[in-house]
């Protein structure tokens, strides 16, 4: 019997033992919940900006090719071996200057005997008149001569002709480049000899698409660089091609910038943008502050917490802690004018105090008293883009403050704390100079 109530007694101690583990891990359990509950996670820290409407200038932007408005590849007209080349490598060279010369002494030893012909015939032309004039010769003798003569001269002209082919001559002023050819090599009529570019004036090659035709005409401002941040180049439109290509539906469009620099190389590629006449009272955000999903664009707004989350995150010392005889007192006490409960609030709202800086340009450290900030989620519709900014046609209005860095992490009804001592449209390196 007494080894009956041990066993039972062990039972009811083990039994006791689980129920206390269970409590205590259910009660465990209820507090953590609690606890993440009620806790509030901290402000996160962004840059904002204030929309406001502003001026926007519109423009067609296209990708393009540079080309030099004069510019061709030399070749030779007659066949030869190459005596001499009288250029180097981007040289300046002036309009009908020598580049090039071919051996041609058969063709000066031609033209010397043809012009040896020329002065024969001429003297025969000149006693065939001499003749006609004392009436001792016929007709047909000074028709024969003068025609001797005038084609000793033509053959003569034909002969420099073919002497001058053995020269190359540049067509216009401008810098030649790498030769193609070397000293005692045979050159057939057609071969590259070296290309010849004017790079005092430039073209620029581009297409845009046929719905924006309405909106480009002749003597339009071009810009063009190697990206849409750096287009250091203006230039006009020259000319616009009547004709719609059907396949690709693209406009040809042609510009002339200057290059006095020599900075622009024919061949290059560059970002072309085409200045349309600018409109007013435009709204527009940094691209920044825009977020793409799968439900649309939007943007995050600053605005100030609700009077009722800002009663919520207030902690709840008020009545129940107060003595029965205070909570017996006239309503009349109760009532009293707020003016002194309130002051300690309102000195804390004055933004002269509360966004006065302190001595070494830092912010007060007591950020409690600077008004709740939570953001709203707000969907928007895009317009053009220009420079880094984007048209808002829909959604945001004059005032609004939008979040433009941080929105990462954010969530619709988060708080935050604005710092906009960061720019981030500017690089770390430039912001630590300034």
């Amino acid at each position: 019997m007494k080894r009956f109530f041990i066993i039972v007694g062990f039972l009811l101690l083990l039994v006791l033992v689980c129920v206390g583990i269970v409590g205590f891990n259910f009660m465990r359990d209820a507090g953590i919940k609690q606890y993440f509950a009620t806790m509030k996670p901290p402000a996160a820290t962004v840059s904002t900006v204030t929309v406001k409407p502003s001026e926007w200038t519109p423009g067609v932007e296209a990708i393009g090719t540079v080309n030099a408005v004069r510019g061709v590849d030399l070749t030779v007209e007659t066949s030869g071996i190459v005596k001499d080349i009288l250029f180097h490598a981007n040289q300046k060279v002036a309009a009908d200057a020598v580049l090039l010369q071919l051996d041609d002494a058969v063709e000066k030893a031609d033209l010397v005997a043809q012009k040896a012909q020329a002065a024969s015939d001429q003297a025969a032309l000149t006693r065939a008149i001499e003749l006609q004039r004392r009436g001792v010769g016929t007709d047909a003798t000074l028709d024969a001569a003068r025609a001797a003569a005038d084609a000793s001269a033509a053959q003569v002209n034909k002969m420099q002709a073919v002497l001058d082919q053995k020269q190359l001559s540049a067509p216009f002023g401008g810098t030649v480049g790498i030769p193609k050819i070397d000293v005692g090599q045979y050159l057939a009529p057609g071969n590259s000899v070296v290309t010849i570019q004017d790079l005092d004036t430039m073209r620029v090659d581009f297409t845009i698409p046929e719905q924006q035709l309405p909106l480009l005409k002749i003597g339009q401002t071009v810009k063009l660089g190697s990206n849409p941040a750096d287009m250091s180049f203006a230039g006009s439109i020259r000319g616009i091609d009547p004709k719609i290509d059907p396949a690709s539906r693209l406009v040809s469009i042609r510009g002339e910038v200057a290059n006095p620099e020599g900075k622009l190389t024919p061949g290059q590629f560059v970002q072309i943008r085409v200045e349309l006449p600018p409109e007013n009272n435009v709204i527009s955000v940094p691209q920044t502050a825009v977020t793409t999903s799968l439900y649309g664009d939007y943007v995050f707004v600053v605005e100030p917490a609700k009077p009722a989350e800002g009663a919520a995150a207030a902690p709840a010392k008020p009545e129940h802690q107060k003595p029965a005889g205070d909570a017996a007192k006239p309503q009349a006490d109760a009532a009293k004018p707020a003016t002194d409960a309130t002051k300690p609030a309102d000195n804390a709202m004055k933004p002269a105090d509360s966004a006065k800086p302190n001595a070494d340009g830092a912010k007060p450290a007591d950020a409690a008293q600077q008004p709740a900030l939570v953001i709203s989620q707000v969907f928007v519709k895009l317009g053009r883009r220009n420079n880094g900014m984007v048209e808002i046609t829909e959604g945001l209005k004059d005032g609004d403050q939008v979040v433009t860095a941080g929105q990462n992490r954010l969530f619709n009804g988060m708080s935050v704390a604005v710092d906009n001592t960061i720019d981030p449209s500017k690089s770390a390196n430039k912001q630590v100079q300034q």
